[in-house]
């Protein structure tokens, strides 16, 4: 090659590189605008006064529980404590392996608002979750339902919160998004990429003032229904076969024309969703892949976070013209912290946490698309056996034009 030669190629890789740096630099402003937004101006739940606790209409606490021997005592000691608003607390103990349900045993001798339900085995079409959560709501009496995973911790006060917020937003759903309790190395380091992949994406604000089916959100951990809104959609049978069924819940519901919001509960509701490297590789592989309706969305996922949110991480050593889109996820991952309360360091440690997100990603991808599956608390889930995306295309397209409707037992009807 001549040395005219070499020179024009130099100054066209210099040029797709100040290119791509641009173009990176660009959405990441942008996805730093979003992330700002939402830090500033997505409501918080707060704790409920004393004196406000006895205002409001009764709820049913139901908590799924599986193998929870280790949660289940601290969970029911934070709902017992919510005051006369709980009328009562249904445990599901799902074929526990554990002390579960004895513990729920000893814990109802001391306070007869707590009951327990022997649950048997999960029929086909279900995943055990979405199982053991309409099973709960049959029992359950209360107007409003609240559906609790037993890591989840209530401070005092929080269910009245709950309800005076449902009250205000005039909505039939809420789901209060936990603070997230993380101990160990792991957990700091890993933990804070699930609110960084939400909210760098998700228009949290907007989702309170629009009714789109698309804005759906909510987090599973705590999710506070009308009851008569529940039993019009269907409850847990429109979502029966969802993995990721708390937020398809909440889609189902604003399809339904209820409307359904998620708000910023930390102040209300923490969890230790997982206490290991182990746990949460386990836990977002079962949710990753499931998350997405259709294919094309989960890769555009995983590009959009590989090359505006890693890519850069990799190339500004190199170049300095990589730096702004560095800078700009640096100051979403430092937003978020102060936010929601998580170590600062972790911002440092971005390139692991954006590497083992897309890690998680691939491994999701392939056990779903092999057929093997994926494996939580014992149970193996396969798409071939559950409601899962891509299969279910068809069925999203039908609700969302109008052609279908969802009946009281959650099977689809045309119009």
């Amino acid at each position: 090659m001549s040395l005219p030669e070499t020179a024009l190629a130099a100054e066209t890789v210099l040029f797709v590189v100040r290119l791509l740096a641009f173009a990176t630099g660009a959405v990441a402003c942008g996805a730093l605008a979003l992330v700002a937004w939402n830090v500033l101006a997505w409501p918080k739940v707060v704790p409920c006064r004393e004196e406000d606790r006895k205002r409001f209409e009764t709820v049913s606490v139901l908590v799924p529980a599986r193998d929870e021997e280790e949660n289940i005592v601290a969970c029911l000691r934070g709902v017992a404590r919510q005051g006369a608003t709980v009328r009562e607390i249904i445990v599901y103990d799902d074929q526990s392996k554990d002390r579960t349900a004895l513990l729920v045993r000893e814990f109802a001798s001391a306070d007869d608002r707590v009951r327990l339900i022997v649950g048997g085995p999960v029929p086909d079409g279900w995943c055990g979750k979405t199982f053991a959560c309409a099973q709960l709501a049959s029992h359950a009496r209360g107007d409003w339902l609240l559906f609790l995973d037993a890591d989840a911790r209530l401070n005092d006060g929080a269910v009245c919160a709950m309800l005076h917020a449902a009250k205000l937003h005039r909505a039939t759903l809420l789901s209060c998004w936990p603070g997230l309790d993380m101990r160990s190395f792991w957990e700091r380091a890993l933990m804070p990429m699930l609110n960084f992949a939400v909210l760098t994406l998700f228009p949290a604000p907007l989702s309170l003032r629009r009714r789109d089916a698309s804005l759906g959100l909510a987090h599973g951990a705590c999710l506070l229904v009308e009851r008569r809104a529940y039993e019009r959609i269907g409850g847990h049978a429109a979502v029966r076969g969802e993995l990721f069924e708390d937020t398809r819940l909440a889609r189902e519901w604003r399809r339904a024309g209820e409307r359904g919001i998620c708000l910023d509960g930390q102040e209300v509701v923490r969890v230790r969703m997982y206490r290991s490297r182990r746990e949460i590789w386990h836990g977002f592989t079962k949710n990753f892949r499931p998350a997405f309706q259709r294919e094309r969305n989960f890769w555009l996922f995983w590009c959009y976070h590989a090359l505006i949110f890693g890519l850069p991480w990799a190339l500004a050593p190199a170049s300095a013209w990589f730096w702004l889109p560095v800078t700009s996820v640096f100051a979403m991952r430092l937003l978020l912290a102060l936010r929601f309360k998580q170590p600062l360091w972790s911002a440092f440690l971005h390139p692991l946490g954006q590497a083992a997100l897309l890690a998680v990603g691939l491994a999701s991808w392939r056990a779903w698309l092999r057929g093997v599956g994926v494996e939580w608390k014992g149970r193996i889930y396969r798409r071939t056996s559950l409601r899962v995306p891509g299969m279910a295309s068809a069925e999203d397209e039908a609700l969302s034009s109008g052609t279908a409707t969802r009946t009281s037992d959650g099977e689809l009807s045309s119009q």
